[in-house]
């Protein structure tokens, strides 16, 4: 047996719950530590999110291969010398240049009224300093360090959920406030909308391309040739070229994930629907799911039931999962917070995420223009995840 496969066979066994793994050059240094010394939350980033008040630090230093456009792998195959040989895929628009007329102006999550009634409120609330106490706890418990990288799958038992909506805003926060690189990773091939939520504007290596090129000893920065570039210290692993057809197996998803977990502090896995193959596997090796169901009635009752099943299972399994419910009309024809105190009962955390305009006319996601509740409980939603996240090994 090779020492390549020796080493996918002790990672597919941390992946699953073994011991820890060695760090790599550019991934996560001993302890969970990065490589590089800690970026304060904010610096060079959104500042629509909030941010919890820091001493300062140095910024790090990129490497200029880092700041490279995406899509810069080598035009005739792998870099890396024990690379497998593979085509070299062209580079696809993310969206079809003929539909570039079809989308409008992006619209603020919420009406100016809205906005300017906050405002108002907060400048004459005695309650800022319990916000601010707030965003600092939730910030401090994002930004714990990891000795190895976390993986969260998002799903949903049927579609239209707002599953790679939820997906964009879990990895987005991870990427404002942590230090370490965060991966987005779609494992759903069949037209999936991460990467168009997510602003991506070419497309070119898929989960099932990197799956036979990574290799153990290359660098983050020979990975990061066959990922598209997203801002603050992302990057993104699409399913498919947005082509009908692309196949996506639950072994090719296997190998990439035990492959590209080591250079990653946080993996946001946008997953296929239940109950697909590679969705359970992604849920199976995953340290947290996030089970998004819509705020109706029919929603509420099927993702119900699908908790009291999950009941029978280990306990990790239900003990793990954060239940979104997507609020998709700006007034729910459900009420949410018997919804919400039923869901609990099976002993799941459960958030709602609230009507946004900004979300609902799709596209990419400018965190500047989301409403206020939008993004409080996208941090949430963010933190409980990763918590959930380091219980299990």
């Amino acid at each position: 047996m090779s020492n390549a496969d020796n080493w996918q066979g002790d990672v597919l066994r941390d992946l699953r719950g073994g011991g820890r793994q060695p760090a790599p050059q550019g991934g996560l240094g001993p302890a969970g530590q990065s490589a590089t010394p800690p970026v304060p939350p904010g610096q060079g980033q959104d500042p629509a999110l909030p941010v919890a008040p820091q001493a300062p630090h140095p910024a790090p230093q990129v490497p200029p291969a880092a700041r490279q456009p995406q899509n810069h792998a080598p035009a005739h195959g792998p870099a890396h010398a024990g690379a497998r040989a593979t085509r070299t895929p062209d580079s696809r628009p993310a969206v079809d240049p003929s539909l570039a007329g079809a989308s409008r102006k992006p619209r603020n999550g919420e009406p100016f009224t809205a906005r300017a009634a906050r405002a108002i409120w907060r400048t004459v609330s005695s309650s800022v300093a319990r916000e601010v106490a707030e965003v600092s706890r939730i910030a401090e418990s994002l930004q714990q360090p990891v000795t190895t990288g976390r993986q969260i799958a998002v799903t949903s038992i049927r579609g239209g959920a707002g599953k790679s909506t939820v997906a964009a805003l879990l990895g987005t926060t991870y990427a404002h406030y942590r230090q370490d690189p965060v991966l987005f990773v779609e494992a759903d091939p069949a037209l999936g909308s991460l990467p168009i939520r997510l602003g991506a504007e070419s497309l070119r290596w898929t989960t099932g391309d990197v799956a036979d090129i990574v290799q153990p000893q290359m660098s983050l920065l020979d990975i990061t040739g066959y990922l598209v570039q997203l801002r603050d210290n992302a990057w993104l692993l699409p399913g498919s070229q947005g082509q009908i057809g692309a196949m996506l197996d639950f072994r090719s998803y296997e190998r990439a994930m035990v492959a590209l977990r080591r250079y990653f502090g946080v993996t946001v896995v946008d997953c296929e629907t239940l109950p697909a193959e590679v969705a359970r596997v992604a849920l199976t090796a995953s340290q947290a799911c996030v089970l998004t169901t819509p705020a109706t009635l029919d929603g509420v009752a099927s993702t119900h039931a699908v908790l009291q099943w999950m009941q029978g299972l280990p306990p990790h399994v239900i003990g793990g999962t954060v239940v979104v419910l997507t609020e998709q009309a700006p007034h729910s024809g459900i009420n949410t917070d018997e919804a919400v105190r039923t869901l609990r009962s099976t002993g799941t955390s459960v958030h709602v995420l609230p009507y946004d305009r900004h979300l609902a006319d799709g596209g990419a996601i400018r965190t500047v223009l989301l409403a206020q509740a939008t993004r409080t409980a996208a941090t949430r939603i963010a933190a409980d995840a990763f918590q959930l996240s380091q219980k299990r090994h």
